[in-house]
């Protein structure tokens, strides 16, 4: 029986990539910083977690070698250097963006070679006759916002308002994505579905790759971010390795947000989940019934979301630390014949300027019973597609060489 289970720690970039400077990220970091900034004992915070970043089970899948082989150096407080078990690198993104989609359709054997749309930081960022026509076909009274701003930081300023008046908060960042806030009981979840799915229909004629749902709940001054958060992207452009999987009868269990990052294509079963554990959660019960020729999918979205994009490296920390103690348990879930591999879409250097991704190299740890050994070095994020399709008997793949072999 032949298996495979993919991992992305969204964000979690190894170092910067060569073109970085193109994107105002030389030198960002992301594993790098968060392990010197936690040797520094800028990772430490009462009750959560202090001093070296602890993460055995991936040091010993050569976390730690694949992001030396990235970067040149060793990261911070590393306490192993070889007996690594699998094979460990890194990869470089050939696509054009440092986008979730990107990254991910990229990883299964989909570059992105063209640039998507971004908004302006503005304001106002979005055109009149968008805005206008959002609010003519949604029904709104209006909308707040217009402009280019971290999610927690609007929803904070503009969230009592957006209550009192019934208008939604419409923002974008770097990306190449609309985004659109409201309380999940003032105004509605369900109607801001809505409202989103009329913003996907108006924006695509201009290339942009997600209309993104951001539902809040609470009072004023404590208002809060739900999971309920909902992506509508753009239909990949071409043949990913799900499509080749569906169309060759394997299955294909997506976790958390991978379906809507593939614009729900390529997928045989949908677990919805939040949060990195409820996820986990999600991935060690599909494991459990996964029959023969069966990807599970996973993103655990936490890294990027709540730590990445907000500069948290205590929050950082602790995540990748918690993530690291269930390895063990994904790790005895896999049975013979299966490969796994964890990897990430780009970098949030959580030391970073700004609240926005980073252009880095993402680490690539294969293991598993069937996983080769050794050092991998330097691979194209297409190939991780390239060697799943290999595994599960679906042929090549046009892009990416096979690690396989």
């Amino acid at each position: 029986m032949k298996r495979a289970l993919v991992v992305i720690l969204d964000s979690f970039g190894v170092g910067g990539a060569a073109d970085a400077d193109r994107y105002g990220d030389a030198g960002a970091d992301t594993f790098g910083h968060l392990a010197a900034a936690c040797a520094r004992g800028d990772g430490d915070r009462a009750g959560l977690r202090r001093g070296p970043l602890v993460v055995p089970h991936l040091e010993r899948l050569g976390l730690c070698a694949a992001a030396a082989a990235s970067t040149g150096a060793w990261p911070a407080a590393t306490t192993r250097r070889d007996g690594f078990v699998g094979a460990w690198g890194y990869a470089v993104e050939s696509s054009v963006g440092k986008d979730t989609p990107s990254g991910h359709w990229e990883l299964m054997g989909l570059p992105v070679p063209y640039a998507w749309h971004v908004f302006p930081p503005g304001p106002p960022s979005f055109p009149r006759t968008l805005l206008d026509a959002l609010v003519a076909e949604a029904g709104l009274p209006g909308v707040l916002g217009d402009c280019a701003a971290s999610g927690t930081e609007i929803v904070a300023r503009l969230g009592a308002a957006s209550v009192r008046s019934g208008c939604p908060i419409v923002y974008t960042s770097a990306d190449s994505v609309l985004q659109v806030a409201a309380h999940e009981e003032a105004f509605g979840l369900e109607r801001l579905y809505e409202v989103c799915r009329v913003a996907r229909r108006l924006v695509d004629p201009l290339r942009v790759g997600r209309v993104i749902a951001r539902p809040f709940v609470g009072e004023e001054g404590a208002y809060r971010r739900t999971t309920r958060r909902h992506d509508w992207t753009t239909p990949p452009h071409g043949a990913t390795l799900l499509d080749r999987l569906v169309a060759t009868g394997c299955h294909v269990v997506a976790v958390g947000k991978v379906d809507d990052i593939f614009a729900h294509r390529g997928t045989t079963r949908v677990v919805e989940a939040g949060g990195n554990d409820e996820v986990l959660d999600a991935v060690l019960a599909a494991l459990a019934t996964a029959g023969d020729r069966t990807l599970v999918f996973a993103n655990c979205v936490d890294f990027d979301t709540l730590f990445g994009h907000r500069r948290d490296v205590a929050g950082y920390a602790a995540a990748l630390e918690a993530f690291d103690r269930r390895l063990p348990a994904l790790e005895a879930a896999l049975r013979p014949g299966d490969v796994a591999v964890l990897s990430a879409d780009h970098g949030c250097d959580p030391t970073w300027r700004g609240t926005d991704h980073t252009r880095e190299h993402v680490p690539v740890l294969c293991f598993g019973p069937a996983a080769p050994h050794g050092p991998l070095g330097r691979r194209a994020m297409a190939d991780v597609g390239a060697t799943l399709a290999e595994h599960l008997g679906v042929g090549a793949l046009p892009h990416g060489t096979s690690f396989l072999r």
